[in-house]
């Protein structure tokens, strides 16, 4: 089964970051967006400067795909790296705007073109959307000391064995055991 992971690298996700930002820099906003947030792909390609700017978190009023209410903090990076993009923008432009139209948002699937692009110049695999929120979650549960249900209630889970298996904590874990047995 090739399903999604977290990038688990710190120094891969920089390299990842620095790619993006020299591609375009409205790729490494909404990576930015993604690994600090946990937010699901479809919900930042919805967001406009105006649910950005000079703010000290994200509200999302309704998350598309589970209708819940999220509110994060933003990063100290995250927040610096915002700033000067947003600047000089209109309110109520989409942050990631596509190249075709007016004034709309990039698409899932070009999203996923463009995390694809970046995992193939780096070698990595089981890559997708999905993986900027992986991330977050993997390493908040390495940056609270194992605090599962802190995991859990900034990804909106309903359970541990849930976010444990989300963000590849389990499947870690057993390949870590799977490796020490010596028969």
């Amino acid at each position: 089964m090739n399903y999604v992971q977290p990038i688990r690298d710190p120094e891969m996700i920089k390299k990842i970051i620095e790619y993006l930002k020299k591609w375009d820099e409205k790729y490494y906003i909404m990576f930015m967006i993604g690994i600090y947030t946990g937010r699901r792909v479809t919900d930042i390609l919805k967001l406009r400067v105006q649910d950005v700017i000079n703010k000290d978190s994200l509200l999302i009023r309704k998350e598309i795909k589970t209708g819940k209410m999220a509110n994060i903090g933003f990063n100290v990076k995250l927040k610096k790296a915002l700033q000067p993009y947003c600047e000089n923008k209109p309110l109520d432009e989409f942050l990631i705007k596509s190249r075709k139209g007016a004034n709309k948002p990039l698409t899932r699937y070009a999203a996923f073109h463009v995390l694809d692009h970046a995992a193939k110049e780096f070698g990595l695999d089981q890559i997708g959307t999905h993986t900027m929120r992986k991330t977050f979650g993997y390493h908040m549960y390495y940056a609270s000391n194992k605090d599962i249900v802190l995991v859990m209630e900034a990804l909106g889970h309903s359970s541990e064995q849930i976010t444990l298996r989300y963000i590849g904590v389990t499947n870690e874990k057993v390949n870590d055991v799977v490796k020490k047995l010596n028969f």
